[in-house]
């Protein structure tokens, strides 16, 4: 890794492919001393950020995100946009690394020039979604890329932790789902900003149909995250390329709906306090394990809250105090 940050402040700025990809793999390193030069490389870039459409999307399995966002990202370049895919790889528990290559699930879109995509493992972090995918995302908005999109892996939280970084979530569901709840979660209902029913080509155009008008009653028992939109129903085929452009309709006129409003802009503001704050209880919690008197005390202290000789309320106080005792030093 280079040490100087202007290496690849100018690299990104230059629109340079492979700086961009090295830039990502520094903001993605755990070292240390990367860490450092990648906080002072991202708050340079940020003047150059903010002007993307940021776009999450997440969906069952089998609901084919992969064929929808390569489908969805080809037209957005022939309409002259430059497209993002940060995709969200499930990781290896033992050895950190990703199992599957979005690259191969993408390849039209992979070799596309007005296209960019970066598979990053989740590394185990919360909800699946790759700790540094903020910080990735602005990396790509000052490279001028205009729409980022960031794919989930679509298990646990990672749904509701993506919708707290983009502008527009879209779910995508399936066709014969069963009943109206059944296969899409309350808490994703309520981040949602649009659903689209994929899949609606052949045999399956009457139950795609169907399936819209369950998930629009579904949408009656969650209230409205916001009193200037309504979410809608869609459906689409990614595989024959049909309604792909209705989506977009969607997302823009959305995106005029909440910027007129003044929505967009406090969103963006709370979504990075919420990431502020995200990382002071991280580096909290680090510091936390790596201060030397817990790192003596916490093996005895565990083994009595096991052995039910110490209240667990007992054990945390004990903690915090020597913690506070290190202040006072």
């Amino acid at each position: 890794m280079h040490k100087d940050p202007s290496y690849y402040i100018q690299g990104v700025m230059d629109n340079n492919r492979l700086m961009l990809a090295r830039t990502i793999t520094l903001v993605e390193s755990m070292l240390s001393s990367h860490q450092e030069i990648a906080k002072h490389v991202i708050n340079e870039l940020l003047p150059y950020t903010g002007k993307a459409v940021r776009l999450g999307i997440t969906g069952v399995p089998g609901a084919g995100k992969s064929t929808f966002i390569e489908s969805f990202g080809t037209m957005l370049t022939k309409l002259g946009h430059r497209v993002a895919v940060l995709a969200i790889d499930p990781s290896s528990t033992r050895s950190g690394g990703s199992i599957l290559g979005d690259k191969t699930r993408m390849e039209k879109l992979a070799v596309n020039e007005m296209a960019f995509i970066r598979p990053s493992p989740s590394s185990g972090s919360l909800g699946g979604v790759a700790r540094k995918t903020r910080e990735t995302m602005l990396v790509c908005e000052a490279a001028g890329f205009d729409v980022i999109i960031v794919e989930t892996v679509g298990v646990g939280q990672s749904e509701t932790t993506v919708a707290s970084m983009v502008d527009f979530f879209l779910v995508l569901q399936i066709s014969g789902a069963g009943d109206e709840l059944q296969g899409i979660k309350k808490g994703v209902l309520e981040v949602a900003d649009a659903i689209v029913v994929n899949k609606a080509d052949g045999d399956n155009v009457n139950r795609a149909k169907l399936a819209k008008k369950q998930y629009e009653t579904a949408l009656h028992l969650v209230t409205p995250s916001s009193p200037n939109w309504s979410v809608p129903v869609m459906t689409c085929s990614a595989l024959q390329e049909v309604g792909l452009m209705e989506v977009w309709d969607t997302i823009t006129n959305h995106k005029k709906i909440m910027t007129a409003s003044g929505e967009l802009e406090a969103k963006r503001q709370d979504q990075a306090m919420s990431w502020m704050w995200f990382l002071v209880n991280e580096g909290l919690e680090r510091w936390f394990y790596q201060h030397p008197e817990i790192q003596k005390l916490l093996p005895g202290i565990k083994k009595s809250v096991e052995e039910g000789r110490m209240a667990p309320t007992r054990a945390a106080d004990d903690l915090v105090t020597i913690l506070g005792k290190g202040l006072l030093l």
